[in-house]
């Protein structure tokens, strides 16, 4: 699981860097290339088999929700700097709080509830509206957070039925074949071999991180693992110095800080309540 954050803050930073010259929309088609060639990988492992479900609807739904997200981040990336735009993703376990209670129907106690408002205080603290310290195209992060966590829901709602590599080879599926209708209209060739080089890298990663991932949750219980996923914001802090020179400033760190720890909290309170 950390070697696949650790490959997909480097996807990111290959998708920013490509920000300046292409699409987003052809962006994220090549890294869904990868993706779905995980996805090949693993049906041949596992057979057809891996693709019956009696749930196509949320399936397709889920991998509309997931393409979306992952566009508004890339559009979102043009502007922000990578650190804070991941530091801004951070709030996605609040939104799937909010979403758990209202469409599963979970029961979220005072504490849990305190860690969402804590949380979101956090993003504030990153996002300062009015401020115009950051770049509004954040607030499309935070929307993108707020599809992801839906997919999330969903996901949920699958687990009673499908297994973790069925909903995730449907969601790259639908995603590769809904990135592709608008890709006509935007398409322009790779302008130097050094731009091929890096889309070809993106989409090799893209791929491996998601083996990695699904892997990691086939032998591990997804709560064991989910702190990893805060493992994202040291290599997109790292990644944004190397290669673009930005760093965050202490109110971003402040901020991450603050939804780490709720975050960490929410996970923790959860896990112990399952335990009782």
């Amino acid at each position: 699981m950390l070697c696949g954050m650790f490959i997909f803050s480097a996807v990111d930073t290959q998708a920013k860097f490509l920000t300046g010259t292409m699409h987003p929309v052809q962006i994220i088609w090549f890294r869904q290339l990868g993706l779905l060639s995980g996805v090949i990988i693993l049906l041949g492992i596992h057979g057809t088999s891996l693709l019956h479900t009696s749930r196509a609807r949320l399936q397709i739904g889920r991998g509309a929700l997931a393409i979306g997200s992952a566009l508004l981040f890339v559009f979102a990336i043009q502007h922000v700097p990578l650190a804070d735009a991941v530091a801004a993703t951070f709030v996605a376990p609040f939104f799937l709080t909010i979403m758990g209670a209202a469409v599963l129907g979970e029961k979220i106690g005072i504490y849990r509830w305190s860690a969402v408002v804590v949380g979101f205080i956090g993003a504030l603290i990153i996002i300062r509206p009015g401020l115009g310290v950051i770049h509004p195209a954040v607030m499309l992060v935070v929307i993108a957070a707020a599809i992801y966590s839906a997919r999330q829901v969903i996901g949920r709602l699958l687990a009673d039925t499908d297994k973790t590599v069925t909903t995730i080879a449907y969601t790259a599926i639908t995603g590769s074949v809904l990135i592709s209708i608008p890709l006509p209209f935007v398409w322009q060739w790779p302008e130097s071999s050094d731009q091929l080089l890096i889309l070809s890298s993106m989409a090799v990663m893209a791929g491996i991180g998601e083996v990695l991932v699904i892997k990691a949750l086939e032998v591990t219980e997804a709560v064991v693992i989910a702190p990893i996923h805060y493992t994202l914001i040291i290599w997109g802090t790292l990644y944004g110095y190397l290669i673009f020179n930005e760093l965050p400033d202490r109110w971003t760190i402040t901020g991450t800080i603050i939804i780490i720890s709720a975050g960490l909290f929410t996970v923790w309170r959860g896990e112990k309540k399952r335990g009782t």
